[in-house]
């Protein structure tokens, strides 16, 4: 057809889906054929229905039918969008089919024209304007052409041709109307579509935000179950990752217990708890009501707390760094001067002894000052880590043998089966290890056939590798627990408390928690939890 040859196919959009479409009214037309059948063959309405030709009534009607199922079939095995020759098909053979079935019942006075406004209404709706409005201008000139025809032929029912012409102006305006419809819909259609897209992309956003935050998110329903938990959550709650909803709150032994006393009224809305399942983590767990005045879902935000002391204390120690780094260099100067005088009246022939033993007391005290700047010094300058891959059964043995040929004491090690690797500054480990050993040989009571133990090994939970040291000694007293990794924090009068500080200060250089834990089968126990091998070369 020539008329069609100037049309502009549009591009297929699956937000307006003529798939759809045409596939609902393909449906309309097998039903239609097939009650019109059914209609004639029951005699229901005998004198309407093939009045004037029943072989052509009954010809064009199983015709009409079987196209109809024909493209319903072809539709089922064909999802892809209709071209437009197919849509244009469909409604041309309505058009035909109606015409003649019209024709053989009496003309355009039996009602049967009114059919051909749905076909013009679905015109409206699959055509592009140019062709809906061609559509409904072939309709007209076929029912004005079968009135004039019929008229011709049977000489009866003057009427036909105003009813016809009525029945056209209709088809007409049955054809702009849908054709308005349809822009509209398409219009909110596209709408639609865009903001679910825009929709779909920040639930994206907000999913990969979640999992990428250091803060645990769980997310409980009215029944306690897991509707929501990222990796931070099941990390530090130490849970084997999983992808999926299967976890359940028992085994969360600690988030169980805190939700249970928060809901009791036993407990704050954010308390920092005991991780039951890793002894060495100290977890801050807030929980809320998801959406104000309901209680059918509850929030918990879980974090590490140690993680949040350390930047508290980071912040509170910047300003302090600089002031004592600038006190101890300009205390330096004299502190030599005293040092050097001490020294030369020390050489003096007319020293008596009491005035010696003095002198004595000025050095000693003055090498504990210089050593404590020194101490100072290295914090506040404290070189960038170089990690490398260590594996530490062999640095370990490496380090004892160093140790006790210097010190003259027993160190056992503990291993596992298989080697532990570890990404570590080698020298800030010895330095760190070397404090702790000095620590624990100095509270070990003398006669004990192994004074201090280095256990190497992998946490089961997260994967990560650790070093314990363990010694035979009284422990440190609960009440001073909390104070140990305290700058200037210390129970000795000869102590400058900044041992431990520095070892915390290194380990937080090479993404790994110095911390200390006591137990009836670790009396006295310091574990250094080193960060994943593979996740400390990111």
């Amino acid at each position: 057809m020539k008329a069609t040859d100037k049309i502009i196919e549009p591009s297929y959009d699956p937000s307006y889906d003529p798939y759809q479409l045409l596939r609902v009214y393909t449906y309309y037309r097998v039903l239609l054929g097939s009650l019109l059948l059914l209609i004639y063959k029951s005699n229901l309405v005998s004198n309407v229905l093939g009045i004037d030709s029943a072989p052509l009534f009954v010809y064009t009607t199983w015709a009409y039918t079987t196209i109809s199922l024909t493209t319903l079939i072809f539709l089922w095995c064909n999802k892809s969008a209709p071209t437009l020759q197919q849509r244009l098909f469909a409604i041309v053979s309505d058009i035909v089919g109606i015409t003649l079935i019209m024709f053989a019942s009496g003309g355009a006075t039996s009602g049967l024209g009114y059919l051909l406004i749905v076909s013009v209404a679905a015109a409206g709706m699959l055509m592009p304007a140019q062709l809906a409005v061609f559509i409904a201008a072939l309709a007209t000139i076929a029912l004005i052409g079968e009135s004039i025809v019929h008229h011709s032929v049977s000489g009866i029912d003057s009427k036909a041709l105003f009813i016809a012409g009525s029945l056209g102006a209709m088809i007409f305006i049955t054809a702009l109307l849908f054709q308005y419809l349809t822009r509209k819909i398409k219009a909110s259609t596209e709408e639609l579509a865009a903001h679910s897209k825009h929709i779909a992309h920040l639930q994206k956003l907000a999913r990969l935000i979640v999992e990428r935050m250091r803060t645990g998110i769980v997310v409980l329903n009215k029944n306690d179950d897991i509707e929501l938990i990222n990796d931070a959550a099941q990390r530090l709650l130490s849970l084997k990752k999983s992808d999926d909803l299967s976890l359940s709150l028992t085994q969360m032994p600690t988030l169980k217990h805190q939700l249970d006393q928060w809901r009791k009224g036993q407990a704050q809305g954010s308390e920092v708890v005991k991780n039951n399942t890793d002894p060495g983590s100290e977890l801050r767990i807030s929980l809320a009501n998801l959406e104000l005045g309901k209680t059918e879902e509850t929030l918990a935000f879980i974090e590490d707390n140690r993680a949040i002391v350390q930047q508290a204390q980071q912040l509170k120690l910047a300003s302090l760094g600089r002031l004592t780094a600038s006190i101890a260099h300009e205390i330096r100067n004299p502190l030599g001067a005293i040092s050097h005088a001490s020294q030369l009246l020390s050489e003096s022939p007319n020293i008596a002894d009491a005035d010696q033993r003095l002198l004595e007391i000025i050095s000693n005290h003055t090498k504990r000052v210089n050593q404590i700047i020194e101490n100072i010094l290295h914090v506040s300058r404290r070189n960038m880590a170089t990690p490398s891959m260590l594996e530490l059964g062999t640095w370990a043995r490496k380090f004892i043998d160093e140790y006790t040929r210097s010190n003259d004491s027993d160190i056992a090690l503990k291993l596992n089966s298989e080697p532990v690797y570890a990404t570590f500054d080698s020298c800030h480990l010895h330095q760190i290890l070397t404090n702790l050993v000095d620590n624990a040989l100095r509270y070990t009571p003398t006669d004990c056939a192994e004074p201090v133990i280095l256990e190497i090994g992998v946490e089961s939970g997260r994967q990560t590798p650790y070093i314990k040291i363990i010694d035979k000694g009284p422990g440190i007293a609960p009440a001073n627990q909390k104070h140990v990794f305290e700058p200037f924090f210390t129970t000795e009068n000869t102590g400058s408390g900044l041992g431990l500080f520095i070892c915390q200060e290194l380990c937080e250089a090479n993404q790994a928690i110095l911390f200390y834990q006591c137990n009836d089968n670790e009396p006295s126990c310091f574990t250094l939890q080193m960060a994943h091998p593979d996740k400390a070369q990111q």
